[in-house]
């Protein structure tokens, strides 16, 4: 194994820019649920603000991708970002003129979540273009972590803290953490912009006829294909035996609300140590083993987790499950990235993130039923499931190449 090279300007450019908009994205996801308790006392309307959410990436991803698919990522990251601003100062004025009502703060989400899914598709897109494959882990490595440190252990406190002093602070700085990633994305260099625009390889399809294009390419693509539809079982088990974790910890285990903080923060050690070691275990051990190790640690964690209910017990198997979830993140996007041909990186992107993000929430409400039989049945069933689903694919993972083993993607053509 030879020496580590520095991955260059472009990547430092694009970690700071993905931190300064993370610290935006952790802002407004502490702000909006503490705003809608403040607009309404309807339990129902303020849950609605995390399904409101998550509705553009199920709405919304494919046609963003298809957008990057054709236009110059840089811009499309500035862009984005530039939109997130502007609807951050509308969310300051409405506030600050008394305007602001629970049906506003639905729109203001609505759409922050559409412009998101232009910005990570950007973002995940970008990195192939500026990154060799071999290094692509510790890539993806350095803005997962960067993202882990401000969004679960920076923006949290910091929210809360400036909430209770006047809300326009924390508004006016979300309005300039999206502003300042924006203004680093301009400076990217031309290599960012992708190799996609005007690929001769690239047929010109009318733009209706391009929502299957991602999925035909990974129904097309053996290794992919798989992995994607374990992803996805797997996601949708997690998710369920993750839905009543704050139940579990305060009214099972008799954690006070006030340290729910502080055993939330053990999954956040736990995904900045996986970011930290997820390249040098791949450079040693290959991708496959690792993917396939992590995923069965992580996954017999959430088992551990219901098997026994005791607090230390229960905050160690949530650091190990969040660090083995994170490093998989790691390698399936770098894996991903180095599979997927430029050309059809967003469409291929947006198309993965739907199905996998769009039966989660069918995961949380599977979790909400098992959680009204035990508190630690989701962890017990679900976890145990997704468990199984892994040890059943354990070979397949293991098999996994490396990024720099695939051959070069933009020989793949879509089928």
């Amino acid at each position: 194994m030879g020496e580590r090279q520095p991955l260059g300007r472009a990547l430092s450019n694009v970690v700071a820019a993905n931190v300064s908009s993370s610290l935006g994205d952790g802002i407004a996801k502490v702000a909006a649920p503490l705003l809608a308790a403040r607009l309404t006392g309807d339990p129902l309307l303020v849950s609605g603000i995390a399904a409101v959410a998550m509705l553009p990436w199920l709405l919304f991803a494919i046609p963003a991708g298809i957008v990057l698919d054709r236009v110059d990522r840089r811009r499309a990251m500035t862009f984005a970002n530039g939109a997130r601003t502007l609807l951050a100062v509308l969310l300051l004025v409405l506030f600050a003129t008394d305007a602001l009502t629970i049906w506003w703060l639905y729109v203001v989400v609505f759409v922050y979540g559409v412009f998101e899914t232009v910005y990570d598709g950007a973002l995940r897109a970008v990195l192939p273009s500026i990154v060799a494959k071999p290094d692509l882990p510790r890539a993806n490595s350095r803005v997962e972590a960067g993202e882990i440190v401000v969004e679960r252990f920076l923006s949290g406190p910091l929210t809360s803290a400036l909430f209770a002093v006047s809300v326009v602070v924390p508004l006016g700085i979300n309005a300039l953490t999206y502003a300042v990633a924006g203004v680093l994305a301009v400076f990217l260099p031309v290599a960012a912009a992708g190799t996609h625009r005007g690929d001769p390889g690239e047929p010109h399809v009318v733009w209706y006829r391009q929502f299957a294009v991602g999925f035909r390419y990974l129904m097309g693509h053996p290794m992919l294909r798989k992995l994607w539809m374990i992803s996805v079982v797997v996601g949708l088990f997690f998710s369920a035996a993750t839905a009543t974790l704050v139940l579990y910890v305060l009214n099972r285990l008799g954690l006070p609300e006030a340290w729910y903080g502080a055993f939330i923060l053990a999954g956040a050690v736990g995904s900045l140590g996986a970011a930290a070691l997820a390249n040098r275990l791949k450079e040693r051990y290959r991708a496959g083993p690792v993917m396939a190790v992590a995923q069965t640690v992580s996954l017999l964690a959430l088992v551990l987790m219901g098997a026994v209910p005791v607090l230390g017990v229960v905050a160690f198997g949530y650091l190990v499950s969040a660090g083995g979830t994170t490093m998989w993140n790691i390698l399936v996007m770098s894996l991903r990235q180095a599979a997927i041909p430029s050309r059809l990186l967003g469409r291929v992107h947006g198309t993965w993130r739907t199905l996998l993000w769009g039966t989660m929430p069918l995961g949380s409400l599977l979790g909400g039923v098992l959680g009204r039989i035990d508190l630690r049945a989701p962890f017990l069933i679900a976890g145990g499931a997704a468990a199984l689903v892994t040890l059943a694919s354990f070979r397949f993972l293991a098999g996994l190449p490396n990024p720099e083993d695939l051959d070069d993607a933009d020989d793949i053509s879509p089928p």
